[in-house]
């Protein structure tokens, strides 16, 4: 069965109500026959992008505190040794996954444990591939504290498509891996910064399943 994200709900009731009001109003006062099948096509195609876009398939997590898996559905298009300059403020290993608009945009927890940073910070809207996105993006910062990989933090940064962060993570939550952590609406980016010691299962231009596929272990 399919299911849409909490935060689709409205969206795809709006936009269901704007596609129905497009084929009625099309069919009553235009006459020219094929120019109504093309708005009815254009309307539907519309429709099933919106449906497509926040779907929410079901996944299970095979929950591990020595496994991180994928927080979002993606192409791994960052690996690399950086300073990480808001909550570490020393070296972390980067791994950055990036969403196009037809990949489902559902975050999910990386792993498990007790949240212990969250914040939101407004920005700029560059496209999320972009070396500065992450520091200057609109995004949100959470940090989970897990028992085996100690302190792990992943951000959620916005493209230039997406205009609305939706983050679930409160200080002092206990949080279970590859459950619902939050949304972002429209093509974005998720960055994790692990311990260096972290052995990684992905490599750059890999594609990754969000909420099941392992990425690092200990």
């Amino acid at each position: 069965m399919l299911h849409f994200h909490r935060e689709g709900y409205k969206i795809i009731a709006i936009a269901a109500v704007f596609v129905v009001a497009g084929i009625l109003l099309s069919e009553q006062f235009i006459e020219i026959v094929w120019l109504v099948k093309a708005i009815q096509i254009i309307c539907l195609g519309f429709l099933i992008l919106i449906l497509q876009f926040f779907r929410n398939p079901s996944r299970k997590t095979a929950t591990s505190d020595l496994q991180i898996v994928a927080p979002v559905d993606g192409k791994v298009v960052v690996i690399e040794e950086v300073e990480e300059p808001e909550y570490f403020k020393d070296k972390r290993l980067q791994v950055s996954i990036f969403m196009s608009p037809l990949n489902v945009h559902v975050t999910r927890y990386a792993l498990g444990g007790i949240v212990k940073y969250s914040k939101y910070h407004p920005g700029k809207y560059l496209v999320a591939w972009h070396p500065k996105s992450s520091t200057e993006n609109e995004r949100t910062t959470i940090v989970v504290e897990n028992p085996s990989f100690g302190p792990v933090l992943y951000r959620q940064i916005a493209g230039a498509l997406a205009k609305r962060i939706v983050n679930y993570a409160k200080v002092g939550d206990k949080v279970v891996q590859g459950t619902d952590a939050g949304f972002i609406k429209f093509g974005s980016r998720v960055d994790l910064y692990l311990p260096l010691d972290t052995k990684l299962n992905v490599a750059i231009g890999d594609k990754v399943k969000g909420g099941v596929q392992i990425i690092a272990e200990k």
